[in-house]
């Protein structure tokens, strides 16, 4: 499993879930379309929404890892199931954040010059 410094793994499903979207800017509706309509946004607004355990089948695990862009055994993990051979297994999948720059407005820059 790949892991980001300074990021723990996920402890349960709906906290994989809850992350990734986060992580990920993704609405239920995006994440659906993802997994192409394999799984609703309404399933996935319920795991994000759970607190504690949560429970998917071993089939639904490999489309629910495309709607997070996650390996399968990192959502296999996460949902106690057993893990199956995943070529995708050391893909990292940390935070994808976006860098903010304190600039001046432009009238600001132009004034000072």
């Amino acid at each position: 499993m790949t892991t980001v410094p300074g990021v723990p793994p996920a402890k349960d499903l709906p906290d994989l879930v809850r992350r990734r979207l986060w992580e990920l800017g993704m609405t239920v509706q995006e994440a659906s379309r993802r997994a192409r309509g394999t799984i609703a946004p309404e399933v996935l607004e319920r795991l994000a929404r759970s607190r504690g355990r949560a429970f998917i089948s071993a089939r639904l695990a490999g489309h629910l890892a495309r709607a997070l862009d996650v390996p399968e055994n990192r959502v296999r993990r996460a949902a106690d199931l057993p893990e199956v051979p995943d070529p995708r297994e050391d893909v990292p999948t940390g935070p994808h954040l976006r860098l903010v720059h304190n600039q001046p407005a432009p009238e600001q820059a132009a004034g000072e010059a």
